[in-house]
């Protein structure tokens, strides 16, 4: 089996924004570089930097749809930049700058949800959902067939996966668990499927829930889509580059 990766993305603000990249290194158990270095805890969340904790602790896009519109971009110097159709833009940093990135985030949120408090990172751990530093792998074979299932055209944006490749058989991606997949240089084990939540129904255009994916993912006995990998070969990827099972 050979594919190709289309796409590389990373969210350096859990769920608030999204990158393109055309390429990346990766370090053995890491996540993807720039990948979910920032959570935004809410007010009743404990968490406090210290360690991995569960994305129930912060504001997210399965509870709060019009995240799904944001887009960003990481500077070099490690500062942010966030834009959304309803919002001006913002570059911040934020190390320094949380309130100017809480004032900006408010108008988005819900008055019925817990409040976004502040940001919070874990030195070295992205804030992934898994309890493992995860790099997703997603095959687009298989968002071709959730589009049809739902008749519709949809962004591959609604699943904020990592790594997206092509020429691999739809719902191939499931039968890799334990198993060993390169991409240029680096290599991945894959450990479980994605479970997926309400954040997919959202359009990451507009941030408004127009598309029941969950509902579409039990065509096929589950509501899972693209796999979470470990990285267990440090190196090199770029767009274009091969995917083979090893």
């Amino acid at each position: 089996m050979t594919g190709f990766v289309t796409s590389l993305w990373r969210y350096p603000i859990k769920s608030h924004g999204r990158e393109a990249v055309q390429q990346a290194g990766f370090n053995p158990g890491q996540t993807m570089p720039g990948d979910r270095v920032w959570a935004v805890a809410h007010e009743q969340s404990k968490a406090d930097g210290s360690e991995w904790v569960p994305c129930a602790n912060f504001s997210r896009v399965s509870k709060v749809a019009q995240l799904m519109a944001i887009t960003c971009r990481l500077l070099d110097d490690e500062r942010i930049v966030l834009s959304h159709p309803t919002r001006p833009e913002l570059e911040f940093d934020p190390k320094t700058e949380t309130q100017a990135f809480l004032d900006w985030v408010k108008p988005l949120m819900p008055e019925d949800r817990a409040a976004s408090a502040r940001l919070v990172r874990v030195p070295g751990r992205g804030m992934t959902d898994s309890d493992f530093p995860s790099v997703t792998l997603c095959n687009m074979a298989s968002h071709r067939a959730v589009e049809r299932k739902v008749e519709r055209d949809l962004s591959i944006h609604r699943w904020r996966g990592n790594i997206w490749f092509d020429q691999v058989p739809e719902w191939q991606e499931f039968d890799w668990m334990g198993r060993d997949v390169q991409i240029g240089d680096v290599v991945f084990r894959v450990k479980e499927p994605t479970d997926r939540c309400m954040a997919t129904t959202a359009n990451p255009e507009t941030g408004i829930r127009d598309t029941d994916t969950l509902g579409a993912l039990t065509h096929w006995g589950h509501q899972d889509f693209t796999v979470r990998a470990e990285v267990i070969q440090g190196g090199q990827l770029s767009v274009g580059d091969k995917v083979t099972l090893l």
